[in-house]
């Protein structure tokens, strides 16, 4: 997957900041595509008429509004998904390490998968009021928000539906996985040249075809999952899904009988199509935020632009580079008091 690269000139929770204030924008912008995305997997009416209409009938029946339903709660969704994903990945890797500090593609790819299943399992309640947010009508509102979700899902249908459809999350991370593994050992193939030189804009792309192939291949798993987070015996139609359904199995089965192969991969176009615009904010918002944060750290002229400040050994990080700085200024002080002592 494609992911922002760790700069050691950033502190820990700066780091944190820049991805998490570069994915809320990035989702945010493209939410409109998510929500297509969604309403495509669940199978309401929005999507029977094809990608193009799916926007202008959901605009005629809920506004524009009806474009960031979910939003919010995706964001919120954002940071502890983070935070256990980055804690749980560097666990793992440190653990598969050989003795120089080595791991192999391979490890690392299963490492992000576990990873992966590990923050999701922690913030799955939050993806499943997601699903009902968007799946509801904005205009016809069961829920009122994130809270009032969560309390209704909870009294109605038990503990247990705020993980409906979570082992999905797990087989869906196989496939998953095999798509990065593809990727990432044919890109020498594909550049002629070898991965440690490639430029920026190679390793952006790298990144989106991963992310295209890898969600690609675990795209089914993740619209049975949409299908079972949205259905509720309590909600107007059943939560707008277009299949009934008794479980995962039979989600499957009721699918590929009803709908066809194929209908496994609605919403695939508004996936593919999101993946450059929200890879593209990502990172370049990120690049934005860091450029902040390094100007404070001192390690730039201006945060505007990526000139060095001179004389900045930029190998240091932060916190010894202001140890640096204080030494610095103390020997100054001390060798300016040495001289009046002289004058004197």
């Amino acid at each position: 997957m494609a992911t922002v690269k760790r700069d050691n000139r950033l502190t820990s929770s700066q780091s944190f900041l820049c991805v998490g204030f570069a994915g809320v924008f990035s989702k945010t912008v493209t939410s409109p595509l998510e929500v297509v995305k969604i309403l495509s997997q669940v199978g309401t009416f929005h999507c029977k008429r094809g990608f193009i209409n799916s926007f202008l009938l959901l605009y005629h029946s809920e506004g524009l509004r009806g474009f960031w339903k979910g939003n919010a709660v995706s964001c919120m969704r954002l940071f502890p998904y983070s935070a256990v994903h980055l804690a749980t990945y560097k666990k793992i890797v440190h653990l598969h390490m050989d003795e120089l500090g080595r791991i192999s593609q391979w490890r690392a790819i299963l490492a992000g998968g576990l990873a992966g299943i590990s923050a999701a399992l922690v913030t799955y309640p939050l993806e499943v009021v997601e699903t009902r947010l968007i799946a509801q009508n904005c205009r016809e509102s069961t829920y009122r928000g994130v809270l009032h979700a969560l309390s209704r899902i909870y009294e109605n249908e038990g503990f247990l539906a705020l993980y409906r459809g979570f082992s999905l999350t797990i087989l869906g991370a196989v496939p998953f996985s095999i798509g990065c593994y593809v990727v990432y050992i044919n890109l020498d193939k594909l550049w002629q040249e070898h991965h440690f030189r490639f430029s920026s804009l190679q390793n952006f792309i790298n990144g989106c075809l991963a992310a295209g192939v890898s969600q690609g291949l675990s795209f089914p798993f993740e619209t049975i999952k949409r299908k079972m987070q949205a259905q509720s015996p309590t909600l107007p139609h059943c939560g707008g899904v277009d299949v009934h359904f008794t479980g995962m199995i039979n989600c499957f089965k009721e699918v590929i009988k009803t709908k066809g192969v194929l209908s496994l991969w609605n919403g695939f176009t508004a996936n593919t199509v999101k993946i450059v615009p929200y890879y593209g904010l990502l990172f370049s918002c990120f690049e934005m935020c860091k450029q902040v944060c390094l100007y404070q750290n001192g390690y730039i002229v201006s945060p505007l632009s990526y000139k060095l400040q001179p004389g900045v050994d930029q190998s240091l990080g932060p916190q010894e580079l202001q140890e640096f700085k204080r030494y610095l200024r103390n020997r100054k002080s001390q060798t300016q008091s040495s001289s009046i002592g002289n004058r004197w």
